[in-house]
């Protein structure tokens, strides 16, 4: 069992974010914080540019396109730093970024050869940590695998990590935390209330409805009658 991890679903996002934006030139030496304060050190930059003639070069060699694969790795990087990646989303960064086809296949196979791209790891990461910390049935955790790009394959090894015992197991446990937030109310709408909450998280209608049937009849609540669809 792969140890559980907190994942953000905001680091889920595929984009590149604001920390991507190409380096660009600081400007000539002289024109930025750190060459002197006051009035003169702005005279003793402009005797300096005067003597010279010309202005002085930028730092980051500015009009030097940087390599392709030099640029697609330094943004590989940057993405996998702190939180796991799938191939797909660092494909869709890259394209996103203007990084020729051919520059971004190296560097991403290049990445998968020495593991710093694995799916198969990404997705057992993702199935552990989703289904103990939220609580997602394999359902739901499919839905999302496949919108980050996992292959069929490796998604349904990773969701076989969950059978059914297991999964009605955490329906139970859901139920039981909103159980109480629920008194008061009357039972059919208690049922499709907690039903719901189970669907969103993927669990099928059969075992939720039987779910919370059996939390609300363990209350002591006569469930004779009660709907059986939400």
């Amino acid at each position: 069992m792969t140890r559980r991890t907190e994942w953000q679903d905001g680091a889920a996002g595929a984009g590149p974010g604001p920390e991507f934006a190409a380096e660009s030139a600081d400007g000539p030496p002289g024109s930025g914080p750190g060459t002197g304060f006051g009035e003169g050190a702005g005279r003793r930059s402009r005797s300096r540019s005067r003597s010279s003639g010309s202005p002085a070069p930028s730092r980051a060699g500015k009009g030097e396109p940087l390599d392709p694969v030099e640029q697609a790795r330094n943004i590989c990087l940057r993405l996998l730093t702190g939180t796991p990646r799938t191939r797909k989303q660092l494909a869709d960064a890259l394209r996103k970024r203007d990084v020729p086809d051919e520059a971004a296949e190296e560097v991403l196979s290049r990445f998968e050869d020495v593991g710093l791209i694995n799916d198969a790891a990404f997705a057992g990461a993702w199935v552990e940590s989703r289904h103990h910390g939220r609580g997602l049935a394999r359902r739901a955790l499919v839905q999302e695998l496949r919108t980050k790009g996992v292959d069929s394959t490796l998604i349904d090894e990773a969701v076989g990590q969950l059978d059914a015992e297991q999964e009605e197991e955490t329906a139970r446990e859901l139920v039981a935390r909103k159980l109480r937030s629920t008194r008061g109310l009357d039972r059919d709408k208690r049922l499709r209330r907690l039903a719901g909450m189970l669907a969103r998280k993927g669990y099928g209608e059969g075992m939720a409805l039987r779910v919370v049937r059996q939390a609300i009849e363990q209350e002591g609540e006569d469930v004779e009658g009660l709907d059986e669809t939400y």
